[in-house]
């Protein structure tokens, strides 16, 4: 899990839109692995194992949890028991199966971003890009989010996060890179971020801590 943080106008959109596909690079290299993704257009890098969850909610609101995880696999060439075995497995493993038949206007922040999580790794990507996981939910939501983040880690899915909640965002990272003004600042561990003083005087605040 490895986190890309920085103060407003930092460029982390920026970096994060071109490793997504939505804006191209004047130069430099993406690769996923050994492939250059550079110039392949955001639905090639999605077949390629990069997936991509935007801050936005994309949740069908007029479809149940099922139905938003049945619909995304409807350009797999899978039958319908395979698709309803591997969205079943999926509400299972990410603790869904409370809100299983529940429309997708029914659920909270938390329950939608999970939702939508669960949505994003469905297809089985290798990296999946997370663009502000944290915003718009409570506290509660926000450890659910990080167990999810973990579980993907844990099932060898690599993961990308932008957010603003810092301390969220660096609790769950393994490692992290603070940029500003388009360049790398100081990139390790959260333990090194933190204790780092040029991070603490341009972007924490002195009395930052985990």
């Amino acid at each position: 899990i490895v986190g890309l943080l920085g103060p407003n106008g930092a460029g982390k959109s920026t970096s994060f839109n071109m490793v997504a596909g939505l804006v191209r690079p004047d130069a430099g290299k993406i690769t996923l692995g050994n492939d250059s993704l550079a110039r392949l257009p955001l639905y090639q890098r999605a077949r390629m194992g990069l997936g991509y969850l935007a801050q936005e909610s994309t949740v069908f609101r007029g479809l149940t949890v099922l139905e938003n995880l049945l619909a995304v696999l409807e350009t797999r060439k899978l039958s319908k028991a395979d698709c309803l075995e591997r969205a079943d497995a999926i509400i299972t493993k990410y603790a869904l199966t409370h809100v299983r038949t529940n429309l997708g206007s029914q659920l909270s922040g938390g329950e939608r971003r999970r939702l939508e999580m669960a949505r994003t790794i469905i297809h089985q990507p290798r990296v999946v890009l997370l663009d502000e996981p944290f915003a718009g939910v409570d506290p509660i939501a926000v450890g659910d989010i990080k167990a999810f983040i973990t579980a993907m880690r844990d099932d060898g899915i690599g993961v990308l996060i932008t957010d603003h909640n810092v301390r969220e965002t660096l609790k769950i990272c393994d490692r992290a890179y603070i940029i500003s003004e388009g360049k790398i600042l100081l990139s390790g561990t959260p333990e090194v971020i933190v204790a780092d003083p040029v991070a603490r005087a341009s972007y924490l605040g002195k009395d930052f801590s985990l």
